[in-house]
C-alpha cells in the first residue's frame, strides 16, 4: 500500500520542520485575488478548483468532482508538503482554499495563510486571548469563512474577526457576547449573502443560546436567533418555569443552506444542565433541534427535535446533508442527519415532516427506538442516575460525534460517517446554576465495561432507506472527518494517525499513510496549477482522547499534511 520509507519521511518532516515564526517577504508571488462573491460560493461545487467552505457546499456534501486522484492511482500519493503550526492542542479546522491561498485555524485563535503549492507562510493572524476563558472541550477552532475580499473567524472570547484575504489585516473586530458569562465561538461561519452566519458554545455554562448574523461589510448585527423561546413565545411552555432563560441550545456546528428555497439549516445543541433534566420539565424546545430558517430575518420557518428533554447531552449538533432521497417513488428534498444519540434521522427539508430514521450504530440502549413521527422510545433503566450503574449507550461523545464531519456523494448517493462506538456511565448531580460557571448537573462516571471496549467505523449509509453498503472497521473510535470526490473515493484519518483512503462503491482501502499524529481535523480537496492536492490536518490531544481511549499519537504536534500525485 505504502512504502515504509515514505511513512518515515513525512513523520520526520512532522516532527522536525521549525514552527512558523515569521511572515513571507512581501512581493514574492503575486496572488490574483478575484472577489468571492454570492453567486461562486453558490458554485462552488461547479468550480472545484477550490474549497470556498467548510462544508465543501452549501449542502454540506465535503464533496469534490476532482478526479485527478482516483482508484486507479490514489496508491501513489505522496507529501507535497507538510506545514507544522507550533501550536499546541487539537487541529480540528477544515482548511479553506480560494485562489491559491489556503487559510487554516488552529486551537486558541491562530489562522495563518499559507501558499497552497508550497506550503509557505504568507501571513500570520495571532487573536488576542484574556487568559480567563470559558471553554468545556478545548480551545478548538474549526475554520474560517471567506467573502469579497475578506476571510472570517469566530473567537473563544466571543468575538467575530474579519481580516483581510491578502495582507491579514483586520477590518472589523465585532463581540458577539460577554465570555465571562460562559459564551464562547469555535464554529466555522458560513456567508450567505450579505450575511456572515456564527453561532455560539456554552451550553455547559448554562448560556441561552442563539445563531447571529452579521453584515459583511460593516460587521453590523443584522439579527439574532435564540434558540430557548422567551416569555410568550411559542415554545416556552416546554419549559419548566423559567429554567429556559438559562437552558443551553448552543450552536458550534456550521449548518446548511438550500438555496432553491432560500433556507438556513442550523441545529442547536445541548440542554442545560446537561445531565439532571429535574428543574427543567418538558421537551425543552429548540434544544438537540434543527431549525428551518429565513436567512434574512433569522425567523424559524420550521423545527425537529431528535432529542426531547436530553439528559444524556447529546447535543445534536452535527451535520445537516440537503440531498434527494425517494420516498413512494417520489424524489423528496430531504435533510439528512447522523445523530451523535445513534439514530439517523431522514426529514424532508421543505416541510419539517419526519420521513424515516433508525440506527446506525453497534450498541444503543437509551431508546427502544423511533416512534412514526421520529421521537426516541426512551427505555427508563438507562436515564442517569445519582449511582451511576448502567452503561449507557451511545456515549455522550459517541455516535457520529458533532466535531468531526461526515461526507455524501451525489455519485453513489450514500452518506459516509466516521462513528464512535462508546458505552459510558452517566451520573446525575446536583445542578446550581452560577453565571461564568459549569452548569452540568453531571457527568461520565466510567467509559465502558470490561467486555465493551471503544473502538471506531466507517460506515456507507442510503439515506434513502438508512441501509449499511459497507462498513470499515478501527481499533479505535473515528475522530477525524471526511471527504468524497468523483475520483471514487472517500478519505478520513484514525487516532493512531493514519490518513486513509476507500473506495467510495466496495469500502476497500485503497491508501494508508502514517500523518505522526492523531488526525482530528477534517479533510479537503483543490487543484492549482492543473495538480490536484488533498489536506489532512493532523494533531490530537482534546478531551475526548480521555473519553474514549488515548492512542499512541495523541497529543503529538499538529500539522496540515499535504497530498498529491508525483508531477
Amino acid at each position: 500500500m505504502q512504502r515504509d520509507w515514505l511513512r518515515q519521511l513525512a513523520l520526520v518532516a512532522l516532527l522536525l520542520a521549525p514552527p512558523f515564526t515569521g511572515y513571507a517577504q512581501d512581493g514574492k508571488k503575486d496572488y490574483d485575488l478575484k472577489p468571492v462573491t454570492q453567486e461562486r460560493l453558490l458554485k462552488s461545487t461547479a468550480d472545484p478548483s477550490d474549497w470556498l467552505m467548510y462544508g465543501g457546499n452549501y449542502q454540506s456534501w465535503r464533496f469534490s468532482p476532482l478526479k485527478d486522484i482516483n482508484r486507479q492511482n490514489v496508491k501513489k500519493l505522496t507529501p507535497a508538503w507538510v506545514f507544522q503550526t507550533g501550536i499546541p492542542g487539537q487541529l480540528e479546522a477544515s482548511p479553506v482554499v480560494a485562489d491559491g491561498i489556503l487559510y487554516l485555524t488552529t486551537s486558541y485563535n491562530h489562522l495563518f495563510a499559507l501558499d497552497a503549492v508550497t506550503g509557505e507562510p504568507l501571513w500570520k493572524y495571532d487573536h488576542p486571548q484574556p487568559d480567563d476563558l470559558r471553554v468545556c472541550c478545548g480551545p478548538t477552532n474549526r475554520g474560517v469563512a471567506i467573502a469579497d475580499d475578506k476571510v472570517f473567524m469566530a473567537t473563544l472570547d466571543a468575538r467575530l474577526v474579519a481580516l483581510d484575504r491578502k495582507t491579514g489585516a483586520v477590518v472589523w473586530n465585532t463581540k458577539i457576547d460577554e465570555y465571562t458569562n460562559g459564551y464562547s465561538s469555535t464554529v466555522a461561519p458560513l456567508v450567505i449573502k450579505d450575511k456572515v452566519i456564527v453561532g455560539v458554545a456554552g451550553g455547559e455554562y448554562g448560556v441561552r443560546g442563539y445563531l447571529d448574523a452579521y453584515d459583511v461589510k460593516t460587521g453590523e448585527r443584522k439579527w439574532r436567533r435564540y434558540t430557548t423561546p422567551g416569555e410568550g413565545e411559542k415554545g416556552v411552555e416546554t419549559w419548566a418555569g423559567d429554567s429556559w432563560k438559562n437552558g443551553g441550545g448552543p450552536t458550534w456546528i456550521t449548518g446548511s443552506y438550500d438555496p432553491e428555497q432560500d433556507v438556513l439549516f442550523w441545529a442547536a445543541g445541548n440542554t442545560s444542565p446537561d445531565w439532571n433534566g429535574d428543574a427543567r420539565a418538558g421537551d425543552n424546545l429548540y434544544t438537540d433541534s434543527v431549525l428551518a430558517l429565513n436567512p434574512d430575518t433569522g425567523e424559524i420557518k420550521w423545527h425537529f427535535q431528535f432529542t426531547p428533554h436530553d439528559v444524556w447531552d447529546y447535543d445534536g449538533n452535527t451535520d445537516l446533508f440537503l440531498v434527494n432521497v425517494q420516498r413512494s417513488g417520489k424524489t423528496v428534498k430531504a435533510l439528512a442527519q447522523p445523530n451523535r444519540n445513534g439514530f439517523l434521522y431522514v426529514i424532508d427539508r421543505t416541510t419539517g415532516k419526519y420521513l424515516h430514521g433508525g440506527q446506525y450504530v453497534d450498541r444503543l440502549n437509551w431508546a427502544k427506538g423511533l416512534d412514526e413521527g421520529g421521537r426516541p422510545i426512551v427505555n427508563p433503566q438507562y436515564i442517569p442516575q445519582p449511582e451511576a450503574k448502567e452503561f449507557i449507550c451511545p456515549g455522550a461523545a459517541g455516535g457520529k460525534n458533532s466535531s468531526y464531519t461526515a461526507a455524501y456523494s451525489p455519485v453513489t448517493k450514500l452518506m459516509y460517517v466516521p462513528v464512535i462506538e462508546s458505552c459510558v456511565q452517566m451520573k446525575k448531580a446536583t445542578a446550581i446554576f452560577i453565571q461564568g460557571i459549569p452548569f452540568w448537573g453531571g457527568g461520565w462516571d466510567k467509559t465502558d465495561g470490561d467486555d465493551q471496549s471503544s473502538y471506531g467505523h466507517l460506515s456507507a449509509i442510503d439515506p434513502t432507506t438508512g441501509a449499511i453498503k459497507w462498513r470499515h472497521v478501527e481499533a479505535y473510535p473515528l475522530l477525524g472527518g471526511t471527504l468524497t470526490t468523483g475520483g471514487g473515493l472517500v478519505f478520513t484519518g484514525t487516532q493512531e494517525g493514519y490518513a486513509m483512503a476507500f473506495d467510495d462503491t466496495t469500502g476497500a482501502m485503497l491508501w494508508k499513510f502514517q500523518t505522526g499524529a492523531s488526525v482530528r481535523g477534517q479533510p479537503a480537496t483543490y487543484k492549482v496549477g492543473g495538480r490536484q492536492y488533498i489536506a489532512i490536518p493532523s494533531g490530537g490531544g482534546g478531551i475526548v482522547a480521555t473519553v474514549v481511549g488515548e492512542p499512541p499519537l495523541a497529543g503529538k504536534g499538529s500539522a496540515l499534511v499535504v497530498f498529491a500525485l508525483p508531477k
